[in-house]
């Protein structure tokens, strides 16, 4: 059984470039105690699909979940598809992951922006082709289809996970969806906030507020990784949410506005020519870290393994049902790890199983 069901990773963290890595960093995560392994997805070398599937087939018991892909990049057909191949394949350890995406993206490539009407639209469409239904002149947010079918004989449980930020987002979760996967950079506070916000809004849809899974995310890089891994990782990776959406990550933690602006607007922001974790150096990293207020990296777990296992405590605290443990490889983690291993009550998350689109055994 996995020794840590309540804490995850993400697989190729940051601007990977080679994905015969993500090969390793599965057979570490399971070797190492994680319970699930959350896969975000790039159009270069991170295909989700993909990348589930190779973590799927090296691994017998990490949970797997694509955090997220887009409803609108793929037919309703294919991603359905891939999904029960996903299920089968990790005999029940796969969760469909779906977010909202970028609009400034998906406006340059030529996709509509995803609304909350179509995720709750296409989630439907998913669930009716898993239990085998056939779906006749569809026509609704998610598109227009004459037919839509895969096999009568399915019957299919896939929990459905939803990446989620701001408020309508959050309440969107509670209404469909199995579980939820957070963001970076929140406050404990936020949090706690969102976590009673996916609640409410499914205990008002006549859902089970317990049956809905919960993961915070949180940035963690220890002390034993040294300055140049906690510049690059916390600052630049800060630095670079604010870069692409730090307007919504501002409003959800009620961060001034103003200083967004301000740091969008330095010569070291605006002169950087790219992301600030993939092209900035130390040098440049530590003047970044300059413009942020403090409270603002703190909204992380750093210094010793001992103290990120507390930073990990506060997460549950502020009721979350598990942690992804954001930024590193399984293996950069294990210290964290070990200091965790003496914090946590086992028995507090004993009824977690591998999938973490779920919430009970």
């Amino acid at each position: 059984m996995t020794e840590f069901p309540e804490l995850g990773c993400y697989g190729l963290a940051g601007h990977a470039t080679d994905p015969h890595l993500l090969l390793d960093e599965a057979r570490a995560a399971e070797r190492l105690g994680l319970g699930a392994m959350f896969l975000s997805e790039r159009f270069n070398t991170k295909e989700a699909f993909a990348l589930a599937a190779a973590a799927g087939a090296v691994t017998a018991d990490l949970g797997l979940c694509t955090a997220a892909t887009n409803h609108n990049t793929r037919h309703p057909l294919i991603t359905a598809a891939g999904a029960v191949t996903l299920h089968r394949l990790t005999r029940g350890r796969y969760s469909l992951g779906l977010g909202r995406g970028f609009g400034a993206l998906f406006d340059a490539i030529g996709l509509p922006r995803i609304t909350s009407a179509q995720l709750r639209d296409a989630t439907e469409i998913y669930r009716r082709l898993w239990r085998g239904d056939t779906v006749v002149g569809h026509d609704g947010p998610a598109g227009k289809y004459p037919i839509l079918h895969l096999d009568p004989t399915y019957d299919e449980a896939i929990p459905v996970t939803l990446t989620a930020i701001g408020t309508n987002t959050l309440r969107l979760a509670g209404q469909i969806a199995d579980a939820v996967v957070l963001h970076t950079f929140f406050t404990d506070d936020t949090t706690a906030r969102a976590v009673r916000t996916v609640r409410a809004a499914a205990a008002d849809a006549g859902r089970d507020p317990a049956s809905i899974r919960i993961w915070s995310v949180l940035a963690v890089v220890d002390d034993t990784q040294g300055e140049s891994a906690r510049l690059r990782k916390l600052v630049g990776r800060l630095g670079t949410y604010l870069q692409g959406y730090g307007d919504i990550l501002v409003q959800v933690n009620d961060w001034d506005p103003q200083i967004l602006a301000d740091f969008r607007a330095h010569p070291l922001v605006t002169g950087a020519g790219g992301a600030l974790d993939a092209v900035a150096d130390d040098t440049t990293l530590a003047a970044v870290e300059e413009l942020l207020p403090a409270e603002w990296t703190a909204a992380s777990a750093t210094g010793t393994p001992e103290q990120c296992a507390t930073r990990i405590a506060d997460q549950f605290a502020a009721g979350a049902d598990g942690v992804i443990l954001h930024g590193n490889t399984p293996t950069e983690l294990a210290p964290v790890l070990d200091a965790w291993r003496r914090h946590r009550d086992p028995g507090r998350f004993a009824h977690l199983p591998a999938n973490p689109g779920r919430s009970h055994r």
